[in-house]
């Protein structure tokens, strides 16, 4: 199991240059958890889509709704407190700090291309272009 965070979500989704990198992680390490969060910051991502039309309404909702069913049974709550004490001893915000205190209390690794999340927490966090490789 890892933790992927939103970003990882979206490139798997939608056609980026990370897109290959996010398919070979599902394909080698398909156990993913996520904290509720990413599902506003999925609907966030498809609202910038389908504003710059580059996809349709209807094709945003396929794709939200893909990617709930398939994290649907890895979706984790997270204590504030824990993300409140990870956003104190690093510059990341409380959304970043929400996908690292998840991967601590799982006991296992965060992936992420996020470089300020890669810095503040090298113990925790790996990079896509790594762990995609």
């Amino acid at each position: 199991m890892i933790v992927v965070d939103s970003n990882v979500v979206v490139y798997l989704y939608l056609p980026t240059a990370f897109t290959p990198e996010a398919v070979k992680l599902r394909a080698t390490e398909p156990d993913w958890a996520v904290p509720r969060l990413w599902r506003s910051e999925m609907r966030s991502a498809l609202s910038l889509y389908i504003r710059k039309e580059l996809i349709t309404f209807e094709q945003a909702c396929r794709i939200q709704n893909s990617a709930e069913t398939l994290l649907a049974a890895s979706e984790f709550d997270v204590p504030s407190l824990e993300i409140l004490q990870l956003v104190h001893e690093s510059a990341c915000s409380a959304y970043d700090c929400e996908f690292v205190a998840l991967a601590k209390a799982l006991g296992v690794k965060l992936v992420t291309s996020d470089k300020k999340v890669l810095t503040a927490f090298p113990e925790t966090a790996v990079s896509l272009a790594i762990a995609g490789a």
